[in-house]
């Protein structure tokens, strides 16, 4: 296992200083966004937003979601692993492959959770304890439709001014996603005592369900 991965066990001695991220207030839907299908089917959604164990827990809670994969995203396949990602210099940042239904929940209820629950976007290259570019808040979209519906949030969002300072999330093409290794996918699931775990993603769950009640379900595991 990485010495990355050991560092950031030891950062949970230190959870006082930085409190887990949840929006100050209900966030609006998007104004702009892509109905629900009339037919089920499958779609995907790749998002980073900090560590890949938080946006998984949260995103295995969400209806209508599939399949929730940790992994890599921004950078070239032969850097995909977390040792060489964690040194920040892949242009990789941790991400989650989202797999849902779109007659079930539609790309903007996903940024909602997104932008709400899931991470704070006005965070520049780091999340809570967690610092380097591998941290970003990053959309990568997959189709011009997706593009447009997360800048036009974006921009509903600022115009609004739900946070207390501007959005730094960058909305970029997809060009591949490359899943983590095993031991990184159902973290969260598997290890909810781990201190980490248990300070700053399992509070983004229950944030989910508190504030987002018409979205949550129970886990989907994969």
């Amino acid at each position: 296992m990485s010495t990355k991965f050991t560092l950031r066990m030891a950062l949970t001695g230190l959870a006082i200083l930085a409190a887990p991220f949840c929006a100050a207030a209900t966030l609006p839907d998007p104004a702009a966004d892509t109905p629900l299908a009339v037919t089920h089917g499958s779609s995907k959604a790749v998002l980073a937003g900090g560590c890949f164990w938080g946006l998984q827990a949260v995103f295995q809670h969400v209806k209508g979601v599939i399949h929730v994969t940790a992994g890599y995203s921004g950078g070239s396949a032969d850097t995909a692993q977390y040792e060489t990602v964690s040194t920040g210099t892949t242009g990789h940042a941790e991400s989650v492959e989202v797999t849902y239904d779109p007659a079930q929940v539609t790309y903007g209820q996903l940024l909602k959770v997104y932008f709400e629950v899931a991470h704070n976007p006005t965070e520049l290259n780091r999340q809570g304890p967690d610092e380097g570019t591998q941290y970003r808040s990053s959309i990568f979209y997959g189709a011009p439709e997706q593009q447009k519906v997360a800048q036009d949030y974006i921009a509903q969002l600022q115009t609004a001014k739900v946070f207390p300072r501007p959005i730094v999330t960058q909305v970029v093409p997809l060009k591949a996603f490359y899943a983590a290794e095993g031991y990184h996918q159902d973290y969260a699931r598997l290890h909810p005592t781990q201190p980490y775990i248990a300070y700053y993603d399992l509070p983004k769950v229950a944030n989910l369900q508190k504030e987002l009640p018409d979205l949550y379900v129970t886990p989907v595991t994969n």
